[in-house]
């Protein structure tokens, strides 16, 4: 029996629309779908992808910990790893779901480290959310020699002060509760009528306010993007 081969799908920031044709070929040829899960409730990933999928699949929720400091929980990819291995050794192909893209701070990356020494791998690249940020807020992320830097909200404030002050565009992720320590630097930088705050970025409930006019709480899946000129066409 040939082995299954395991497809990392990434399915976008949130609009169903925006996955690829190369993922939505994968979703409809796998016979078993997995994808990551709070501890309780329904999967964003699932719920993107869920108007593409064929039916009659089996399907894996990977059920982990998203509060702060414990992830990426070890011991939940170690089970989802062998689970989703078993299903492969029978021939069975797999897709596991990730939000976003699967190699830009993607869920997806854990498994890979675990199954790809061992199983025929396919990496399907998603819409990332920086991207999807900057078509929501009508402005480009950078252009020329521009140096765009992906920076994490959870830095200490020095090194975001560091990380931002050494590039021209900036796309600020995962905010949620670090939104006020954020807004300082970007204030103290000079910066704040420079910065756009984007919420759920090509959902629904997509929110685009300027950073000076943001209220806390953040959600976790927000941005704030951020140019030094102002518009990379400047």
């Amino acid at each position: 029996m040939t082995a299954g081969l395991l497809s990392g799908i990434g399915v976008g920031p949130g609009d169903p629309d925006l996955i690829t044709l190369k993922a939505l070929k994968a979703l409809r040829r796998a016979a078993v779908v997995a994808y990551p899960a709070p501890p309780e409730g329904a999967s964003l990933a699932r719920s993107i992808a869920a108007p593409h999928l064929p039916g009659g699949q089996e399907e894996i929720a990977i059920r982990m910990p998203l509060e702060p400091g414990s992830f990426p929980a070890a011991d939940v990819y170690d089970a989802a790893a062998s689970t989703l291995g078993a299903r492969l050794e029978d021939g069975r192909d797999v897709a596991v779901l990730c939000e976003g893209d699967p190699f830009v701070y993607g869920s997806f990356l854990y498994l890979f480290e675990r199954l790809a020494h061992r199983h025929r791998v396919e990496v399907i690249p998603g819409v990332s959310s920086p991207m999807a940020c900057a078509a929501a807020l009508g402005l480009p992320l950078a252009a020329r020699n521009d140096v765009l830097a992906v920076i994490p909200a959870p830095l200490d404030s020095q090194r975001l002060t560091a990380q931002l002050a050494n590039c021209e565009a900036a796309a600020i992720v995962k905010v949620g509760r670090h939104l006020e320590k954020v807004r300082r630097v970007v204030s103290a930088l000079g910066l704040l009528e420079r910065a756009h705050y984007v919420e759920r970025a090509s959902m629904a409930k997509q929110r685009v306010l300027p950073l000076s006019a943001v209220e806390p709480p953040a959600p976790y899946f927000s941005m704030i993007i951020v140019h030094k000129r102002g518009a990379a066409w400047r």
